[in-house]
């Protein structure tokens, strides 16, 4: 149905189909289609025997035809990645037992899922917490950044990686930006705006320089340095900032019963 309808009382009744915001195939076959523009959806559409995976939590809606399996993914070295990152667990598998199988998984916060193709061989890093749905032939580990400076970097001590061959979504939060940096060329960013690399990127972690910069600047302690060759993708909203900006409008334990305070300029 298209954007101009009208519900006659009585008759069916119909609402707009969202915005089919990416299409494609991924590298296993399965159809897809992302939807929605602030909080989105992808929709799958597998092979009889295909097998996408995920984490425990994440499906939002399957036809029947599917089967579901969950596990412990990657054995050990795979177990320990997920509790250093804050990711469950477990994993959860689900195989198409007929062709054409649909399933959906939805992004947890406003943002863009984004389909990553990776070719054998080919592999990218991501902030933690951005892997939603892959294909059963990806790879995901936890990605350990040597430089020292990265142990006070928040999202920058653990990332995750992925590696192909195989279709993964990442949902990243708000607008996304890529840069394309040349050999040598830095680029320095607040940690929490970081999406994803390229592994040709180097990642490192500096203090802020500057007494007055540090107790004053109000941009952290702390600027993730990106340097080249490779490209590389930024967020426009981390969680981290919106929780930040949510949290001065809620009441506090004190001022509960007075119920939220928010000015409406007015």
């Amino acid at each position: 149905m298209s954007e101009a309808y009208t519900n006659v009382p009585g008759q069916r009744l119909d609402i707009p189909d969202p915005v089919v915001a990416v299409s494609g195939t991924t590298m296993g076959g399965a159809n897809y289609k992302v939807l929605g523009t602030i909080m989105q959806t992808v929709v799958m559409h597998l092979r009889a025997g295909q097998t996408v995976y995920t984490e425990t939590g994440a499906l939002s809606w399957m036809q029947e035809g599917i089967r579901m399996d969950t596990n412990m993914r990657g054995g050990l070295g795979g177990i320990l990645g997920r509790v250093f990152t804050g990711e469950s667990l477990f994993v959860a598998n689900f195989t198409a037992e007929r062709d054409n199988a649909m399933i959906a998984f939805s992004a947890e916060f406003p943002g863009k899922i984004i389909p990553l193709n990776l070719a054998q061989g080919q592999s990218i890093i991501a902030q933690r917490d951005s892997f939603l749905v892959a294909e059963k032939s990806v790879n995901m580990a936890v990605q350990f950044q040597r430089r020292f400076g990265a142990f006070f970097g928040g999202e920058g001590l653990l990332m995750q990686r992925f590696d192909g061959p195989g279709t993964v979504f990442v949902a990243l939060d708000g607008e996304v930006v890529e840069y394309t940096l040349g050999p040598g060329e830095r680029l320095k960013v607040d940690t929490g705006h970081v999406a994803l690399f390229e592994p040709s990127v180097e990642f490192s972690v500096e203090l802020v320089k500057g007494f007055k910069n540090i107790l004053f600047g109000g941009e952290g302690l702390l600027f993730a340095t990106l340097t080249g060759p490779g490209r590389v993708w930024l967020q426009s909203m981390p969680m981290s900032k919106l929780a930040g900006a949510i949290a001065q409008y809620l009441p506090s334990a004190e001022g509960s019963k007075q119920g939220l305070s928010i000015n409406l300029g007015g």
